[in-house]
C-alpha cells in the first residue's frame, strides 16, 4: 500500500476516545489511519488547530416552497455555504405534493440535490397520509430513507397528521425500522389564538409568540412522546424552543427509562433558540426573524442551554430556511410572512462561541451535539460524525484563534440577511474535507458541483 492521498498533520484531533495530538490520514474517501508522524502524498499542516469530524446538520430546507416563494438557498448554494461552515453532510426533506407517493417525492428531491457539493440524506415529508397509503413507507425505507417528518399543526395547508393516523404511521415505522421526526405544536390552540389576535387587529410579528405560545409546544411534545412510547417508535422532536417543552421531554424519558447510545427519544434544538429571543421581533427588521416555532424568552434560552449541559438535549441543527430581506419585509401581518432563518454556515462558529468559549460546554460535548449524535439519530453512524479508521473522511480543521464578525455580506448563503449580524465569534473553519476531497480551503471554494453523495440511513435498532 502506498502513501495515503492526504495527511492532516500536527493538529489536535477529536476522536471518540477524546482529544489527542494526532495526524489523520485519508485515502480513497475514508480515514485510514490516526497516529503520529504519518506521511502522505499531500500533507496539510494543522498546527495550532482543532481537527474535528465534519458537522452533520440534520435539519435543512433547501429550495423549499413557502407561500409562493422558495427558500433562497438551493442545494448548490446551500451546500457550498454549509461547507464554508464546516458542515460535510446535510439532511433535508422531500416535499409532499398532492397525488405524489412518498417515493416519488423522494426521487424528485434527490434530483434537485444532485448538484450538492457535500453529502446529503433525506427525511420524507408526510402529508395527506391515509390508511391506503401506509404501504408507501416500505418503498421509502428500501430507498434508504428511514426518517419521516410529521406535523401536528398546519392543518390549513393539509400538512397536519391527526393523532389516529399518527399512531398508525408510528406502528408501521416500528415494523420497518423507521424513525419519526415531528414538528410538535398544538394546531387547535394556534388557530384559536391567531383568530383572536387578528380580530383585535394585532397582526405584527411581535404578536407571533402570542399566537404560538410555549404551551402549544409543551402539549404537543407530551402527546407525541406518549404515542411514540406506546408504540415503541424511535422519535425525534425537532426545533425545541421552550422550558415547558423541554420539561415534557424529561418527563417522557423518565417514563420510558431509556438512555445511552440507542435512545428511543431524541431532542433537537437550533442556534436561533440558543442565541436569540423574542426581543428580536422589536427591531426595525423584526419580520426578518419570523420562524415557527417562534423565538421565546431569555429564560427559555437559558433553559435550553441548561438542557444541553445536563444532556437532556441531544443535538443541535439549524432548520436552515433562508429568505431575502425584501421577501421577509414585503408583508406586514405575521400570518403572511415566510417563516424561516438562515444558519447552515454559522452553526459551528456560533456553538463554538456561545457554548465552548462561553464556558457552557466542552469541545468534546460540542462534537457530540453537532457530529456524533446527529449521525446516530439518523442511522448514519459510524460512517458519519466521527474521526475513526474506516469512517468517511469528513473533516473540518478549525482555527480556534480566528476572530470574525458575522456579516451577511461576508457569508455564502444566498441571502442578504443574517440573524446574527454584527456578532463577534472566535474560532472559524479553515478547511473542510468531504469524503477525502478538500472542498473549502482558506476561505476559497475548491470543491466540485455534484461531489456530494446520497447517504442511505440504516434501520432503527430501537426495540431490537
Amino acid at each position: 500500500m502506498g502513501e495515503p492521498q492526504i495527511v492532516i498533520r500536527n493538529g489536535t484531533a477529536f476522536c471518540r476516545e477524546g482529544a489527542q495530538p494526532a495526524d489523520v490520514a485519508v485515502d480513497d474517501g475514508r480515514i485510514v489511519a490516526i497516529g503520529d508522524s504519518l506521511r502522505g502524498q499531500r500533507e496539510i499542516d494543522a498546527t495550532g488547530c482543532w481537527v474535528l469530524p465534519g458537522v452533520v446538520d440534520v435539519h435543512t430546507h433547501m429550495a423549499l416552497p413557502v407561500r409562493g416563494l422558495r427558500s433562497s438557498d438551493d442545494f448548490l448554494s446551500g451546500s457550498k455555504a454549509a461547507a464554508f461552515g464546516g458542515v460535510t453532510c446535510i439532511v433535508d426533506f422531500s416535499v409532499a405534493e398532492e397525488g405524489a407517493s412518498l417515493i416519488e417525492s423522494i426521487e424528485a428531491r434527490r434530483k434537485q440535490a444532485d448538484v450538492s457539493v457535500i453529502d446529503y440524506s433525506l427525511h420524507a415529508e408526510v402529508a395527506g397520509m391515509s390508511p391506503r397509503r401506509l404501504h408507501e413507507f416500505a418503498a421509502a425505507c428500501r430507498a434508504g430513507v428511514r426518517s419521516f417528518k410529521f406535523y401536528t399543526t398546519y392543518s390549513a395547508s393539509a400538512r397536519m397528521t391527526g393523532d389516529g393516523m399518527l399512531l398508525r404511521c408510528f406502528r408501521r415505522l416500528v415494523e420497518l425500522g423507521g424513525r419519526a421526526v415531528v414538528h410538535a405544536e398544538n394546531d387547535a390552540i394556534i388557530l384559536a389564538l391567531t383568530d383572536e389576535l387578528l380580530l383585535k387587529g394585532r397582526t405584527s410579528v411581535i404578536d407571533l409568540p402570542t399566537a404560538r405560545p410555549d404551551v402549544c409546544e409543551a402539549e404537543a411534545v407530551a402527546r407525541v412522546c406518549l404515542l411514540a412510547h406506546e408504540v415503541g417508535v424511535e422519535l425525534r422532536i425537532v426545533h425545541l424552543t421552550s422550558r415547558k417543552g423541554l420539561e415534557q421531554i424529561v418527563t417522557a424519558r423518565q417514563r420510558a427509562g431509556a438512555s445511552g447510545d440507542r435512545p428511543s427519544l431524541w431532542a433537537e434544538t437550533c442556534p436561533q433558540y440558543l442565541v436569540l429571543d423574542r426581543t428580536s421581533y422589536e427591531r426595525p427588521n423584526g419580520r426578518c426573524f419570523a420562524a415557527t416555532p417562534p423565538l421565546r424568552t431569555a429564560m427559555d434560552r437559558e433553559a435550553l442551554w441548561d438542557g444541553i449541559i445536563r444532556g437532556d438535549i441531544d443535538l443541535v441543527a439549524t432548520d436552515h430556511c433562508p429568505f431575502t430581506t425584501a421577501e421577509k419585509m414585503e408583508n406586514e401581518r405575521f400570518v403572511d410572512l415566510p417563516y424561516g432563518l438562515p444558519g447552515v454556515e454559522t452553526l459551528l462558529p456560533l456553538l463554538l462561541e456561545e457554548g465552548v468559549n462561553g464556558g457552557r460546554i466542552s469541545l468534546e460535548r460540542l462534537v457530540e451535539l453537532l457530529c456524533e449524535r446527529p449521525a446516530r439519530a439518523l442511522g448514519l453512524w459510524p460512517r458519519k460524525g466521527v474521526l475513526a479508521v474506516g469512517a468517511d473522511a469528513d473533516v473540518v480543521v478549525v482555527d480556534p484563534q480566528e476572530k470574525r464578525t458575522i456579516r451577511a455580506n461576508g457569508l455564502h448563503m444566498a441571502t442578504d440577511f443574517s440573524p446574527y449580524e454584527g456578532r463577534e465569534v472566535v474560532g472559524w473553519p479553515r478547511m473542510t474535507v468531504v469524503r477525502g476531497r478538500v472542498v473549502v480551503e482558506e476561505g476559497r471554494f475548491v470543491g466540485q458541483e455534484g461531489w456530494g453523495e446520497f447517504v442511505p440511513q440504516q434501520p432503527s435498532t430501537v426495540g431490537t
